[in-house]
């Protein structure tokens, strides 16, 4: 379950599929490594989050929102490094979008309200010729 990484330091990191499938969020930390018996974990950094040009949380100076990294990484499965390496991000950025995500849930979940009912309002305000429908092929 823990990689041993040789000295200086004996650290036992958990696997990332560990982490991301079972985050262990305590006070707005999330577990990451065990140190000579005690806990590390990592602080809630939200600097690196932002509102400040998207209608939702996304990585600070980027346009890739917090619920694409999320979509990305626990949904379709994609390797972080991946993630980071094809939107040119650090590999911390798509960490700090997990944490934040699992961190603000009721946010997230009202985020991807939002969106739904955007869409679904988009779709309705389409003109359709009779008898057409969109998931008609």
């Amino acid at each position: 379950m823990f990689e041993k990484l040789e000295p200086p330091f004996e650290l036992f990191v958990k696997p990332r599929s560990h982490i991301r499938k079972n985050l262990s969020s305590v006070h707005g930390r999330t577990l990451i490594a065990t140190v000579g018996g005690s806990n590390v974990y990592a602080e809630r950094e939200t600097r690196r989050i932002a509102r400040d040009f998207m209608d939702e949380p996304h990585i600070a100076g980027r346009r890739v929102s917090v619920r694409q990294v999320y979509a990305l990484v626990e949904v379709r499965d994609v390797n972080p490094e991946t993630v980071a390496d094809r939107y040119d991000l650090d590999v911390a950025d798509v960490y700090h979008a997990l944490a934040y995500y699992h961190d603000h849930p009721r946010e997230m979940s009202d985020v991807e309200a939002e969106r739904e009912a955007v869409f679904e309002d988009f779709q309705e305000s389409i003109e359709r010729p009779d008898g057409v429908e969109p998931d008609t092929a």
